[in-house]
């Protein structure tokens, strides 16, 4: 009784139910990557799709000559073994034999891996799910909670510098909203 007196006074009641708070893609960046982003002049949204290169190895990877904030991975200390929830769009990776997600890229924006230049590695995160999420629609945003890790994963599709390992994936409901 008394340990858990003590743990209410540590660290407040939390209903059982209650969710994380949110977390916004721009807390994945250091100040100098967001103050250099939001000075960035606009960039053309093409490449790799129309020039047919996209199921090409490294055909979605950033191109050489975009400002350097694009290639970025740096991160943030701070936010490396936290418990996050975080909406975004999935770019599948693999699938279980039932044909489930239960690895995919979360990008800020829908369509990020398709339409070049993808996001910088620091706005992308490799999400495993090991029960899997049917995925039909890439462009139906998901919520993504679980402990966020800063670590490099690369593939043929991109780069990433943040993983976490997923304790609930979900599509987004119109409740949500």
């Amino acid at each position: 009784m008394l340990a858990a007196l003590l743990l209410v006074l540590l660290y407040g009641a939390l209903p059982a139910h209650a969710e994380l708070a949110e977390t916004d893609w721009l807390d994945l960046l250091p100040p100098e990557d967001l103050q250099a982003l939001e000075q960035m002049p606009d960039i053309e949204h093409w490449g790799a799709e129309t020039e047919g290169r996209f199921g090409e190895v490294d055909g979605l990877r950033q191109q050489p000559g975009l400002p350097e904030v694009m290639y970025s991975t740096r991160t943030v200390a701070a936010l490396d073994g936290r418990q996050i929830r975080l909406g975004g769009y999935p770019v599948p990776l693999q699938h279980d034999a039932a044909g489930r997600v239960v690895e995919l890229f979360l990008v800020p924006y829908p369509g990020a891996c398709i339409h070049v230049p993808p996001p910088p590695p620091n706005q992308i995160v490799l999400v495993h799910y090991a029960p899997g999420l049917a995925i039909e629609d890439i462009y139906q945003p998901l919520w993504v909670e679980g402990r966020l890790r800063i670590e490099s994963s690369s593939n043929a599709l991109a780069d990433a510098a943040y993983s976490l390992q997923a304790s609930q994936l979900r599509l987004v409901e119109e409740d949500d909203l």
